[in-house]
């Protein structure tokens, strides 16, 4: 038999590690309600121009999966990375009417976000410039891809979408969209070890853009003040040559953040208005997103997020942790894939050549009070993991005040 101590440290380490976070739970009447932000890559995205649209006016068993995590979680603020923009907004509209709001198999009751946040992206827009130095510009397929100012097979692959039950002051959201790399202080034109020589011409350097989507500051206004949640989906610091220019663009966007932190005048941080400088001090914030880019695995400069975990302003809290992340890194480990970082903060299964990473972050400003968190990513033997592979990334949860 377990003695009454074991059962106790039993109880208290598994009250982290609860795979469907409770929303109803009742709180001290001498408490506000937290606020729950979510980060989570749908990839509920399409090669082809109009696909997302086209599976969305279907039915959509990815899309249905996707939805009956949000709606087991109910974040109140939530980021939705991979998911393709349109300039009609209808693939927003269709997933949300058709899917989000009706009830799921394996979700909850229907959820309904009353505001949104989308825009265009650099992702498949066209630079009519030779970005990846193969002599041509733009051409078919990857070639075409690889010369837009971010990679994408058409305008809005990958887009973002920002999700929330409180009202977004879209008069004040900022985008940085047209930002150029160059412009960044201490940012370095990537150079190619076998020339010794700057990656990009100086006809391209001087034009790049530093966001490979965009990066958004939403205002949301919440019963407790104004949020700005900090949006971004860093390049995959892989898919390169020995300079390692998508390595420098994951990092450089990371930093972008921190300049956007830091005090002092910016005169070179403006946004697409025109607007120039960056958070005021006093702000209360969260930075969300696939970034990216663990702490200390795979191939992404990793001080670049340590540094932004770190930074003075974020909240320290216990990183999010899930069961399916330990199992999951634990099936690799047999296989011979060891990561360094805990096997338990893991975010994603990324397949038999990278193994389990850490990629996708909530990270809100000191001022909150911490609550709980967590990766939707439930026990393999659950029921729940059968809505849980909608994607190669999980939702990962804060709830704060």
């Amino acid at each position: 038999m377990k003695t009454p101590a074991l059962f106790l440290a039993l109880a208290l380490f598994c009250s982290g590690c609860a795979q469907t976070p409770n929303r109803t739970a009742a709180m001290p009447d001498s408490k506000p309600a937290p606020l729950r932000i979510a980060t989570y890559n749908t990839s509920l995205y399409s090669d082809e121009r109009g696909g997302l649209i086209a599976e969305l006016e279907g039915d959509s068993a990815h899309a249905r999966k996707i939805a009956a995590v949000l709606q087991q979680v109910r974040p109140d603020l939530v980021l939705l990375n991979e998911f393709d923009f349109d300039h009609e907004h209808r693939a927003a509209d269709l997933f949300q009417q058709r899917y989000l709001e009706t009830a799921q198999p394996g979700g909850g009751e229907p959820l309904k976000y009353p505001y949104r946040y989308l825009a265009p992206v650099n992702t498949g827009v066209p630079s009519g410039l030779d970005l990846d130095n193969n002599g041509e510009v733009g051409g078919e397929g990857r070639s075409r891809g690889n010369d837009a100012w971010g990679y994408g097979l058409h305008p809005g692959q990958y887009g973002m979408l920002v999700l929330s039950r409180y009202p977004i002051d879209e008069a004040q959201v900022r985008t940085f969209q047209l930002l150029k790399w160059n412009t960044l202080p201490g940012a370095v034109n990537p150079v190619d070890p076998r020339t010794g020589k700057p990656f990009y011409s100086a006809q391209v350097w001087s034009q790049l853009r530093l966001s490979s989507k965009s990066h958004w500051d939403v205002p949301v206004k919440t019963p407790d003040g104004v949020v700005h949640a900090l949006v971004s989906h860093p390049t995959p610091p892989v898919f390169d040559g020995p300079e390692k220019r998508n390595a420098q663009r994951n990092g450089d966007e990371l930093r972008l953040w921190q300049q956007y932190l830091s005090s002092g005048d910016k005169p070179w941080l403006c946004d697409d208005r025109g607007q120039c400088g960056g958070l005021a001090q006093d702000a209360r914030f969260v930075i969300l997103g696939d970034l990216n880019n663990d702490p200390v695995d795979g191939d992404g400069q990793h001080d670049a997020i340590v540094e932004l975990i770190e930074n003075a302003r974020v909240l320290r809290y216990p990183t999010p942790r899930s069961v399916g992340a330990e199992q999951t890194s634990a099936a690799y480990a047999a296989k011979g894939i060891v990561r360094k970082g805990a096997p338990f903060h893991a975010t994603g299964d990324f397949g038999p050549k990278a193994g389990t990473m850490r990629l996708d972050y909530v990270l809100p400003s000191t001022g909150f009070e911490y609550v709980s968190s967590g990766v939707f990513w439930p026990a393999n033997e659950s029921a729940e993991a059968k809505i849980a592979d909608g994607s190669d990334h999980h939702l990962v949860w804060v709830d704060v005040r």
